[in-house]
């Protein structure tokens, strides 16, 4: 597979100062601009999903008009959490 480039990016030098800063011991600023990248990719991928799931319930309330409180999924979610603490033996 060949490769390609990403543009060129014209940054503030105190950007690239502060990037530079932060570069793990023999990591390069194109890997960390390049993690950057991958890393954004997949947190908007994902934010996506979230909404769409998160629209897709709506809908299905609006259809079914079964609706559930916060403050019983909460409740379920601290059990289903403490049991597993139970489990693993915390």
């Amino acid at each position: 597979m060949k490769s390609a480039t990403l543009p060129s990016l014209r940054v503030e030098p105190e950007l690239r100062a502060a990037a530079e800063s932060v570069l793990k011991e023999g990591e390069t600023l194109s890997a960390f601009v390049e993690n950057s990248v991958k890393a954004q990719i997949h947190y908007r991928k994902t934010q996506a999903e979230f909404i769409a799931r998160g629209l897709a319930s709506r809908e299905k309330a609006k259809q079914t008009g079964i609706y559930y409180d916060a403050d019983d999924v909460h409740a379920e979610l601290r059990a289903m959490l403490q049991a597993k603490k139970v489990e693993l033996g915390r």
